[in-house]
């Protein structure tokens, strides 16, 4: 009569389980487990969902492999454009010289202009629109969200 053998789990079989694990560990687990797999302890900052994504990655590219050489490559281009002088996406989407933005806010209309290099609103000029809409509103606001440009990013950008 033959022994029972028991099945030896597949790798992703075993990395699928390590996976869902991740999900009912603790904090504590998963710190040990971030010592274990990068050699080095995480950032006190890292929120456990930041941490969980994080290591799952990581448990995948310990047990499969990380990206491809060409990937790699591509990305160091990529990043190696924008430090040698290739303009930010934020200056990219910026409007044309002379757009105005126009917000109401407490009862009272608020317009701005773009200039070359800045904004201008009620005879002064400013750096950014968040300087702008923390002048109007006395506290700190996102300038793009203020004036409503955010969503229409987004919008354009769906």
């Amino acid at each position: 009569m033959e022994k029972n053998k028991i099945a030896k789990p597949t790798r992703q079989e075993a990395v699928n389980r390590l996976l869902e694990q991740l999900l009912t560990m603790e904090r504590k687990e998963l710190l040990k487990l971030w010592r274990d797999l990068f050699d080095r302890v995480p950032s006190p900052a890292l929120r456990r969902e930041t941490l969980i994504p994080i290591l799952a990655y990581r448990i995948q590219e310990k047990a499969f492999g990380g990206l491809k050489e060409s990937t790699v490559r591509k990305l160091r281009e990529l990043a190696d454009k924008k430090v040698v002088g290739e303009m930010p996406v934020e200056k990219r989407l910026r409007p044309k010289i002379g757009t105005r933005y126009v917000r109401e806010h407490a009862g009272e209309l608020h317009e701005v202009t773009v200039l070359e290099s800045g904004y201008e609103y009620e005879g002064t000029i400013y750096r950014s629109l968040s300087e702008i809409a923390g002048t109007i509103t006395g506290t700190k606001w996102s300038g793009p969200a203020f004036f409503g440009l955010k969503r229409r990013a987004r919008s354009v950008a769906a």
